[in-house]
C-alpha cells in the first residue's frame, strides 16, 4: 500500500524558529519513517494565507493534505498533530479528518499531541511524565522558571496545571505554568513567587515554536509583555528563547506518537489499547 504521514502543526510565519522546530520535527519523521510519504500541513488559516501572500508558498490544511493523498491513491494515512494539548486545534483535525475521510482509506488514524494521558495503570502511557523528563534539563540551576503556554478556553486547558503539578511532584517547586489565554494566569504566578521572596525569574515558551507569542507577548520590551510586567514588579528577568520543537527529546515523543498510532497502541477515538 502507498503510505503517508501528515505532519499537522498550527504553523508559524517566523522562518527562523520554523527551521529550528517544525522543520526539525518533520526532518526527524522523514528519517524515521522512510517508507512513508511525509506531508506538511498547518491548521492556522491565518498563517497559511500570510505565507502564501508574503512568500508565494502554499501549505495545505490537514484536510486538504489528506484529500490530495486520497486523489493520489494512498491507502494508509497517519495524521500526527504537532500540538501541545488536545484543544480546539486537535479537535479540528480529528473532526475534519475522521468524519470526512474515514471510509476513503484502508487505514486512516490521528495520533495524539504531547499532553494527553495521565496514566494510572502500567499499560497506560503517562504523557506528562514523558514531557517532564524531556524538558527537565532546562530547569536546572535556575531560581525560578515561568513557562508560557498558549492557553485556551477549551476544557483541555487543565493540561497546563496538571503538568505543573507533575513538575512540582518531581522536586521543581519553583517552576510554574502560565498562559497567554485562559488559566493558569501570570498574575497567579506573580503572587506565589512574591510570597516566596524569589528575585530571579527565567521566562521560557512552552510552545512548539518560539514565534509571535514568545517573541512579543513574552520577551519584548512592550509595556504589556511578560518581561516588562515582571521587571516592573521588581524581578530580574532572563529569557530562554527556544521552542519545544528544538528539543530532541520532544521530537522523539512525536516519533513515539506516530509509532503508537501505527501499532494500534492508540486509536483515533482517543483510547489506548492494552500492551502485551
Amino acid at each position: 500500500m502507498k503510505k503517508a504521514i501528515v505532519v499537522a502543526s498550527f504553523g508559524t510565519s517566523y522562518e527562523e524558529t520554523r527551521k529550528l522546530t517544525l522543520d526539525g520535527i518533520e526532518g526527524k519523521i522523514r528519517e524515521e519513517f522512510q517508507e512513508y510519504e511525509v506531508v506538511k500541513a498547518y491548521t492556522s488559516h491565518k498563517i497559511i494565507n500570510k505565507i502564501k501572500n508574503r512568500d508565494g508558498i502554499t501549505v495545505p490544511t490537514p484536510a486538504e493534505a489528506v484529500k490530495d493523498l486520497k486523489d493520489k491513491g494512498f491507502e494508509e494515512v497517519y495524521v500526527q498533530p504537532i500540538h501541545v494539548i488536545p484543544g480546539e486545534e486537535y479537535d479540528y483535525i480529528k473532526i475534519s479528518i475522521m468524519h470526512t475521510f474515514y471510509a476513503d482509506f484502508k487505514v486512516i488514524k490521528v495520533g495524539r499531541p504531547l499532553l494527553y494521558f495521565k496514566g494510572e495503570e502500567e499499560d497506560t502511557p503517562d504523557d506528562y511524565t514523558m514531557v517532564f523528563n524531556a524538558i527537565e534539563d532546562t530547569f536546572k540551576d535556575k531560581e525560578c522558571v515561568i513557562m508560557m503556554g498558549h492557553g485556551t478556553m477549551h476544557p483541555s486547558t487543565t493540561a497546563y496545571s496538571c503538568l505543573e503539578s507533575v513538575i512540582h511532584d518531581n522536586g521543581y517547586e519553583n517552576v510554574y505554568m502560565a498562559t497567554v489565554e485562559g488559566y493558569p494566569t501570570l498574575d497567579r504566578v506573580i503572587k506565589r513567587i512574591k510570597r516566596k521572596g524569589i528575585k530571579n525569574v527565567t521566562l521560557m515558551p512552552f510552545m512548539v515554536v518560539a514565534g509571535d507569542h514568545a517573541q512579543n507577548d513574552m520577551a519584548s520590551d512592550e509595556e504589556d509583555s511578560w518581561k516588562t510586567i515582571l521587571t516592573e514588579e521588581g524581578f530580574n528577568v532572563d529569557i530562554y528563547m527556544h521552542g519545544l520543537g528544538e528539543n530532541e527529546k520532544i521530537r522523539d515523543i512525536y516519533i513515539d506518537r506516530i509509532k503508537d498510532a501505527i501499532s494500534g497502541e492508540f486509536d483515533s477515538l482517543g483510547k489506548t489499547k492494552k500492551r502485551g
